[in-house]
């Protein structure tokens, strides 16, 4: 293929880093534009408490994940699965390993190690990045793309890859401002919404006390949904990973109707029967909050919590706390904002996308990562799923220039 071709990465997230790897690979100029001072600014604040790359769970499993999206994102993922994503990793010098839960980190754990070898391996490979480059759309047919001394360049190129990420954290780069420029060329754009994020509570002033206080081993159920792990009380509401792979269900029935009952079960290992058990035993003298902690080692902020929501009808003996353990009502009335979600729903329709995700109503335009219209709960599957459209988007942008 001629070395004369000239491609256009628009971001230096995973989505796009891994475009601009596949595509130089095969001798192909590429040049990365993105707006922030450095690149990877999500992928390494995602790392900080170990970078997450994938998960090794079942793979008929896994792609469940991806909810209604996942017929539209088979292919991507079906070409890069997450065998593919760890190879890869190990190709950077990047070994991972399997952790409890089942999730994929590499053996650093950090992402710094795996982004300087990434980078390298671009580097080697030819690819040009240009930080503090911001894409503004297009003039006819070329990228309108502003630069640090706050000169507009009118760059042409013969494929184009737009990899802007969603609108989550927008501190970090990716702030949904490509939405308008797309909608603008006739691309149809779901509306961007929060995902894996927290909700609102209405928390009485003393309860607010516990913000930062965890949940652990917690098992939450919605409309026939269920999720088990760690929760995290906060000042607004409710945030965490328990939370946040019912958040899409949540959110949508919050839209809807106005608010979301969520039932929390703080003691999913115990069946009713154990708990009636453990809670016949004679309180004597003990306080309520020393007997809950004795005998079913709820913590003080669970103690506080089965408070906060029952009051004066909370239970005192087997008769009733059993189930108000078991399923305790908490009212969600509204998502966090974007800017605290820790990822995007809505995005570019796959519909507007032919098999190779380039835009129909745009020849040689490839859309890849969280711009598209798709969401996954935390746990690997949001990274595994950037990193296969970057590669799918590039290989509709080779085939395009073999044309």
């Amino acid at each position: 293929m001629s070395a004369s071709k000239q491609v256009a990465v628009i971001g230096a997230g995973p989505a796009g880093l891994m475009a601009a790897e596949v595509v130089s690979a095969t001798g192909v100029a590429v040049t990365v534009y993105e707006r922030m001072p450095s690149v990877g600014r999500k992928l390494l604040m995602a790392g900080r408490g170990g970078l997450n790359l994938t998960h090794s769970e079942d793979y008929a499993r896994f792609v469940t994940r991806y909810g209604d999206a996942n017929p539209r994102l088979r292919h991507a993922l079906d070409a890069f699965p997450p065998s593919a994503l760890v190879a890869w990793a190990d190709g950077l010098g990047q070994q991972t390993f399997v952790g409890s839960s089942g999730r994929v980190f590499p053996k650093a754990m950090k992402t710094s190690p795996l982004l300087r070898a990434w980078l390298a391996r671009l580097d080697r490979q030819g690819v040009k990045i240009r930080t503090r480059s911001e894409w503004l759309g297009w003039d006819g047919d070329a990228l309108r793309i502003r630069c640090a001394e706050g000169r507009e360049d009118r760059v042409f190129a013969d494929a184009v890859v737009l990899a802007l990420g969603g609108a989550s954290w927008p501190r970090l780069g990716s702030n949904g401002a490509w939405a308008a420029v797309l909608q603008s060329r006739g691309v149809d754009v779901a509306k961007l919404q929060p995902a894996n994020c927290g909700f609102t509570i209405a928390w009485s002033e003393s309860f607010q006390r516990f913000a930062g206080n965890p949940l652990k081993n917690i098992a939450l159920g919605f409309e026939g949904q269920t999720s088990r792990g760690d929760a995290v009380i906060a000042r607004y509401g409710i945030e965490g990973g328990a939370v946040y792979a019912l958040s899409a269900q949540l959110r949508d029935a919050i839209a809807g109707n106005g608010c979301a009952v969520l039932s929390i079960d703080l003691r999913p290992n115990l069946s009713p029967a154990e708990l009636v058990r453990k809670l016949s035993q004679p309180q004597g003298s003990q306080s309520l909050t020393n007997y809950l902690r004795k005998a079913v080692h709820l913590s003080p902020p669970e103690i506080n919590l089965l408070r906060e929501v029952h009051g004066a009808s909370l239970g005192r003996d087997a008769s009733a706390l059993p189930q108000q353990i078991k399923s305790l009502k908490l009212t969600l009335t509204a998502p966090q904002s974007l800017d605290r979600a820790i990822s995007t729903a809505g995005g570019v329709s796959f519909a507007s996308l032919d098999e190779n995700l380039m835009l129909k109503s745009m020849p040689g335009v490839f859309v890849a990562g969280e711009m598209l219209d798709w969401e996954a709960p935390t746990g690997g599957y949001l990274l595994q799923a950037c990193f296969a459209t970057g590669v799918a988007a590039a290989k509709g942008a080779l085939n395009w220039l073999g044309k």
